[in-house]
């Protein structure tokens, strides 16, 4: 081997050191979700339930804060919305669900947050899209006006631009610049432009109103893989403010999942990012929560977080006709991720664990021996054992109808012994 080839493997350990921006901090009561810095990147999601129901918009945001959502944005859209969210937080807080709630505001926020001060003050965090505060001279006002009421209630402002709602005379304005150019840009070099100037030259015009430099999060959302890419690429380069990552409208199923991945693991890589959410649209009566759990898997299968213990499972092929792994693997997933919730504070380290679940003598033994805790089931034709292996070594071999209740039970009895407090 040569040593350039050692010397290009020692580079590719892991992801680009982060971007060191500014650090803001976001708040309920005792609790602080850093975003920026060196802290860890934040997982956040949105609810879809009418914020006017309040207790329908609670239990939703409970089930995002327990799927692991570290902070929850909710839609304030009018009178009714608004006077709901002091009532949200209180229904939250007696349920022992402590996350920050986040206001998304449109169009009439800055009359929303004047009218309703108990509403500006039960928010951690206000949400402005500065192509949505109105046109003309109202524009100045009314974003000025809700900068002063971020400034009064103490509450950080994450400026989010967005290319279906950008600010028209600002485009204008750049599209004039550009037609003046000896090489003119191309119609989405301008756009891209447009989109990270806005967020720019809001952010410095909050923090003329008054707002601290450290109460401003970015962000720039588009739904195209490479336009994400390279509008966050040119805002990184151009500012150290905090920067929300997400694709605005990712879609559904697996192409919402994938989109985004492949749009955040490059940005990811290369160091940018400080909080993300995956905009997933969900599937009829599909289950919220999903879109935390697909930002989770990004981090951690990128090492860049740990939320729960890696199941590895092999995709099955000829050898593996037994849908037996497939269904242990499933069960030893949906168990770990339930137990979390208790593990998390009685077990440190334990999301670091990794569980293999293979299915055939290929590469069953290898992998469970690579794992923390692994097993191989038999494959077509072979022997009908299942070798369990601990730490690289075989401890037990399993057999008989009731493998995956055993397994079940070492894999506990694993983490009591290797992850307990001592």
């Amino acid at each position: 081997m040569r040593d350039d080839d050692i010397n290009e493997f020692a580079n590719a350990s892991g992801p680009a050191a982060r971007r060191l921006g500014r650090a803001t901090l976001v708040r309920h009561g005792g609790k602080v979700v850093t975003v920026g810095g060196t802290a860890p990147i934040v997982v956040q999601s949105m609810t879809n339930t009418d914020t006017a129901d309040a207790i329908g918009t609670a239990i939703q945001v409970k089930a995002l804060a327990l799927a692991g959502s570290e902070l929850v944005r909710i839609t304030v859209n009018n009178a009714e919305a608004a006077e709901a969210v002091p009532a949200i937080r209180e229904q939250l807080d007696r349920m022992g669900i402590d996350v920050p709630l986040v206001g998304d505001f449109h169009y009439n926020g800055h009359k929303l947050l004047t009218d309703f001060p108990a509403c500006a003050e039960a928010l951690s965090k206000y949400r402005i899209n500065p192509g949505n505060v109105g046109q003309g001279a109202k524009r100045d006002t009314q974003f000025a006006q809700m900068i002063e009421l971020a400034c009064k209630y103490d509450k950080p402002v994450r400026i989010g631009v967005n290319w279906g709602s950008l600010d028209q005379s600002l485009l204008a304005r750049i599209m004039d610049q550009n037609a003046s150019r000896a090489v003119p840009w191309s119609a989405q070099a301008v756009m891209y432009e447009a989109l990270v100037t806005s967020a720019i030259e809001n952010a410095v015009r909050a923090e003329e109103v008054g707002l601290a430099g450290d109460k401003i999060i970015l962000s720039c959302k588009v739904s195209g893989v490479q336009d994400l890419i390279a509008v966050y690429r040119a805002l990184a380069r151009r500012c150290n403010y905090p920067l929300h990552l997400g694709l605005t409208e990712a879609g559904m199923g697996s192409k919402g999942i994938v989109a985004s991945t492949a749009a955040l693991s490059v940005l990811l890589q290369e160091g940018i990012g400080d909080t993300i959410r995956i905009s997933l649209t969900p599937e009829p009566g599909g289950d919220r929560t999903r879109e935390v759990l697909v930002g989770q898997e990004i981090l951690q299968t990128m090492g860049l977080r740990k939320f729960a213990p890696m199941v590895i499972a092999c995709p099955g092929c000829g050898r593996t006709t037994s849908t037996t792994f497939q269904e242990l693997a499933e069960k030893i997933q949906t168990y770990l991720r339930q137990q979390m919730q208790v593990w998390k504070k009685d077990y440190p380290g334990v999301e670091s664990m990794n569980v293999a679940v293979m299915g055939c003598i290929v590469n069953g033994p290898g992998e469970s021996k690579h794992a923390n805790i692994g097993i191989s089931l038999p494959g077509t034709g072979e022997s009908p054992a299942a070798p369990v292996f601990v730490d690289g070594e075989k401890t037990v071999t399993l057999r008989g109808e009731h493998i995956a209740e055993e397994f079940q039970a070492i894999v506990a009895d694993y983490v009591r012994t290797r992850y307990g407090r001592q």
